[in-house]
């Protein structure tokens, strides 16, 4: 960071200790247990992800900072896509291990207790139980991919929008899938040790400048970037969309290829080069004010888009994404009655106008079908792709879109 900030004159270096106390804390458990017990609580007060959503119990009394004991889950992983959408073999009316309705029974339990006391060395810890995979073993928890990212979404939109405490480490390794004996799906998170707070401020404004981002709401982008030190409005939406952002002034944009045309190649790398330097400059214009918890929110927000991206894009994030942003300001507790009566019909608006989002979305989901294309993630990933490359002379790596 040294060496862009003094070699590049790009303003990074100021963001090293915000990130490195961050990271700091993965490493006391005591901090990952109270996030895990904290977000436990948030979920089973919240009718709309209470049963669709676990945090595995944290055992306080067997946990210190260097060790932290949790509850043992059983689940398929998320990067397993066929596991968790193959046919279920299980039976009807009942989940897979661990869930409520299918607890591990007591024959099971007494035989790990006799095998440690006879031979604690080479005794198994966890009994077989993958009857539920059929005789084949090529069954799986039968449960809607769909489903699965909604309640993702769900849940990390809630984090930022509701609560304002996100998890920052949403990868594959972190999620398990189980089937709850309904038939639907539930989601258990772990690894709760990268969380950034949002005080309440920061978290109306993340809200505000969500909303104002899918209905192409230009002044509150313009008032809440210039409070954020930003300059450059329409860069700093299309980071956040991961996305180009359509409702900005394009002319620049447009201007850029001609601007090159005639320049020898080693001036055209330089110009580029320089203009994705400024790009930098203009998102982190005024280092005092910007909000350093973007970064980890930012991250949050690029494993999900991989994540759904990795299941087919079954869902349609960003309109996902942008309804709880739009709720949460109706809902807010410490409104005034006026704004109250002002977000729900500035609510009603969104939803009409979230009509184009889905319209792109099934344009999309459609060619997908076709085999036309790999779903709407990865028809922005390309968009991305070219922006970086004709605005900033930038070759993305594939690595850069996984989760």
């Amino acid at each position: 960071m040294k060496i862009y900030t003094y070699w590049f004159d790009l303003p990074l270096y100021s963001l090293v200790p915000y990130i490195t106390s961050r990271l700091a804390l993965e490493t006391d458990f005591e901090v990952e247990a109270e996030n895990s017990i904290k977000m436990a609580s948030y979920v089973a007060n919240e009718p709309r992800l209470r049963g669709r959503v676990y945090i595995p119990e944290v055992y306080k009394e067997l946990s210190s900072k260097r060790v932290m004991t949790a509850e043992w889950i059983e689940g398929v992983r998320l990067w397993d896509k066929d596991g968790i959408s193959a046919p279920w073999k299980g039976g009807h009316g009942k989940g897979s291990p661990g869930v409520a309705g299918a607890p591990l029974d007591a024959p099971d339990r007494k035989i790990v207790v006799e095998k440690l006391r006879n031979s604690p060395q080479t005794a198994t810890f966890k009994p077989d139980r993958n009857a539920w995979r059929g005789p084949r073993g090529n069954g799986g928890l039968g449960l809607s991919l769909k489903e699965v990212m909604t309640t993702m979404i769900d849940l990390f939109s809630a984090q930022m929008f509701v609560w304002g405490l996100v998890h920052c480490d949403p990868h594959p390794g972190n999620i398990f899938i189980r089937r709850l004996p309904s038939g639907h799906s539930q989601l258990v998170l772990i690894d709760h040790g990268l969380y950034i707070p949002m005080s309440p401020g920061f978290r109306k404004q993340y809200a505000e400048f969500w909303k104002a981002l899918l209905t192409f709401d230009n002044p509150t982008l313009a008032r809440i970037s210039l409070e954020w030190g930003v300059r450059h409005p329409d860069l700093f939406a299309s980071a956040t969309l991961m996305r180009p952002y359509q409702g900005g002034d394009r002319s620049t944009e447009r201007g850029i290829t001609t601007d090159l045309e005639g320049r020898t190649s080693a001036e055209r790398h330089y110009e580029v080069q320089q203009r994705m330097f400024q790009g930098i400059r203009d998102v982190l214009a005024d280092e005092s004010k910007w909000p350093r918890e973007l970064i980890f929110i930012g991250r949050n927000m690029r494993i999900v888009q991989g994540n759904n991206q990795f299941l087919g894009s079954p869902v349609n994030r960003i309109r996902l994404t942008g309804y709880w942003a739009s709720r949460a300001l109706v809902d807010a507790p410490d409104l005034k009655w006026r704004e109250r009566i002002a977000n729900r019909w500035g609510h009603a608006k969104f939803e009409f106008a979230m009509w184009l989002t889905d319209v792109v979305f099934w344009i999309s989901k459609v060619r997908q079908w076709l085999g036309l294309g790999t779903g709407m993630e990865a028809d922005m990933e390309a968009q991305l792709r070219v922006i970086a490359k004709d605005t900033f002379g930038v070759e993305l790596q594939h690595d850069i879109f996984e989760g």
